[in-house]
Parts: structure tokens; C-alpha cells; sequence
């Protein structure tokens, strides 16, 4: 879709505009990794184990780091592995791996930080703008992992 008149620019693409959005917060979030001494790599991985509750099955942990970061086997095992020798996570004797007091520690100072730059910048955004598009990247992501597993594509 483009735009007519003086000075227009086309409409940027869902993709493209959800993907320059994620690159510029991504950008942010490396200088605040990079204070807290965490890689990229590893903040995803504790954050994947926070938003599996915390206390996973290690071969379920494995898959949902394969999946959700399109890793493959033994780069998702290296990347629990790196989890854990951070100190970030503990396996237990069932074979679970759990948030350990220091991962759940870095990871709520590491949110306080990112909230404390992106506060302001969200704060100049109307919040119902802001509950919509939240609500439309959750579905736009659950329909799209629906229609990845319906197509094979796992």
C-alpha cells in the first residue's frame, strides 16, 4: 500500500515494521546486557526458562530453545548448558532445570533496567494503542505457530 503527496513514504510492511521495532529494542537491550555482563544468547535462553515457569524438564527446555530460537539440537543443549554454567539455573535430581535465586535475581534487575529506558518511550504512546498491539502480535504469533506446526514446519 503507498501513499500519495508530497513528502509520502509507502506503509512499511507488518513485517518490516514489527522487525525494525524489535531490532531497535534489541539494540537497547544489548547495552544493558552488556553492563550486566549476560551475551544476547544467554538473556534469551533465561528468558525462555522464565517463560516456561521457571523448573522445565531439561529435553522440554531443549526443544522450546530449538523451537523458539530456531536453534538445532546440540545448539539448544550447548545454550541450556551456558544457562546453567552462568549459575543462572540448577538442574535438579528429577532432571529439571530451575531458575536459580541469581538467575531470577539478574533477571528482574536486567527488566528494571530495560523498563527504566523504555519507560519513557512507551510512556508517549496512548495505552490502549499500546493493549492493541500487544493483543495483535500475541495472535499474529499464536496463528502463526498453529499454522507452523499445521504445515510441518517445526
Amino acid at each position: 500500500m503507498t501513499t500519495t503527496g508530497e513528502g509520502a513514504r509507502p506503509r512499511p510492511l507488518i513485517g518490516q515494521a514489527v522487525g525494525q521495532a524489535q531490532a531497535s529494542l534489541t539494540r537497547l537491550l544489548t547495552g544493558i546486557l552488556a553492563r550486566s555482563g549476560l551475551s544476547h544468547q544467554v538473556w534469551l535462553g533465561l528468558q525462555r526458562l522464565s517463560a516456561m515457569g521457571g523448573q522445565p524438564a531439561r529435553a522440554a527446555y531443549e526443544a522450546d530453545l530449538s523451537y523458539w530460537l530456531q536453534l538445532d539440537g546440540p545448539a539448544a543443549a550447548q545454550l541450556a548448558d551456558d544457562v546453567l554454567g552462568a549459575g543462572l539455573a540448577a538442574r535438579d535430581g528429577d532432571g529439571t532445570v530451575a531458575l536459580s535465586d541469581r538467575g531470577r535475581a539478574l533477571r528482574e534487575a536486567v527488566l528494571a533496567r530495560v523498563a527504566h529506558v523504555t519507560g519513557p518511550i512507551l510512556a508517549t504512546i496512548d495505552r490502549g494503542d499500546l493493549d492493541t498491539t500487544i493483543r495483535t502480535l500475541e495472535q499474529i504469533t499464536r496463528l502463526a505457530r498453529e499454522t507452523t506446526t499445521t504445515e510441518g514446519i517445526r
